[in-house]
């Protein structure tokens, strides 16, 4: 299979093949907690007014995510995995739209197959891939706000590529600069209310979850992510 990596918004629109979108600080760890915690669904959506729209619409379904990192005013919750880690949320529908994560998925419209990424369920997400074994991949790094580079997407891109290549990953060493790049923002004291330091550790459990989630369309112009557990 080939498989390339690409990034940002931009790199969304051009995934091809079966495409993994991949934000890891925080959009799809979180809806891997959420869905872990027993959520029936997620919608992703790419603008916080259809959201509102969507919630206007079903009164019973909860709004979770985030604008430059914090929670958006009216959301039942934010971007935090930390936030929601212990939270029941069996039967529930979840709503969720980030300012990377949620709107690239939503931009893959050339991609055959769509899945999310991040590191608390990469070797599901690597099975999966392995069983499908399709021609090609595309890697998805969204990086911070879906514009600018983020090395824990790019990190979980090549963990992906290399793992699906049979070659090693330093996955300590990337762990190590994490914590003192792009992952140093949530040991700020100043962030703690919205991006507590467990956030941290909590997106960057490998392979703690044993499931994908996989877009599928739901209606005119969404998609609704459902589990998958791969065994």
């Amino acid at each position: 299979m080939k498989i390339n990596i690409l990034h940002y918004i931009e790199g969304s629109k051009n995934a091809r093949g079966l495409t993994v979108i991949i934000d890891v600080f925080r959009a799809f760890s979180v809806a891997c907690y959420a869905i872990h915690n027993g959520a029936k669904q997620i919608i992703p959506v790419d603008t916080t007014d259809i959201a509102f729209r969507l919630k206007k619409k079903n009164p019973e379904y909860l709004l979770m995510g985030e604008r430059h990192e914090r929670i958006v005013p009216g959301f039942d919750y934010g971007n935090s995995p930390t936030h929601i880690e212990h939270v029941d949320f069996t039967g529930k529908t979840i709503i969720q739209t980030t300012s990377a994560g949620t709107r690239g998925l939503v931009n893959a419209t050339r991609a055959d197959e769509i899945i999310t990424g991040s590191f608390v369920n990469a070797p599901a997400i690597i099975h999966f891939i392995q069983s499908r074994d399709p021609g090609f991949v595309s890697l998805v790094a969204m990086g911070y706000a879906g514009t600018q580079p983020a090395d824990e997407d790019t990190f979980c891109a090549r963990y992906i590529k290399n793992t699906l290549e049979g070659k090693p990953t330093n996955l300590a060493e990337m762990i190590t600069v994490l914590k003192t790049g792009s992952g140093k923002r949530f040991f700020d004291p100043e962030n703690v209310d919205h991006s507590p330091p467990r956030d941290f550790d909590l997106c960057l459990q490998l392979g703690i979850f044993d499931f994908i989630l996989k877009a599928e369309a739901m209606g005119k112009n969404l998609v609704s992510l459902r589990k998958i557990v791969i065994h």
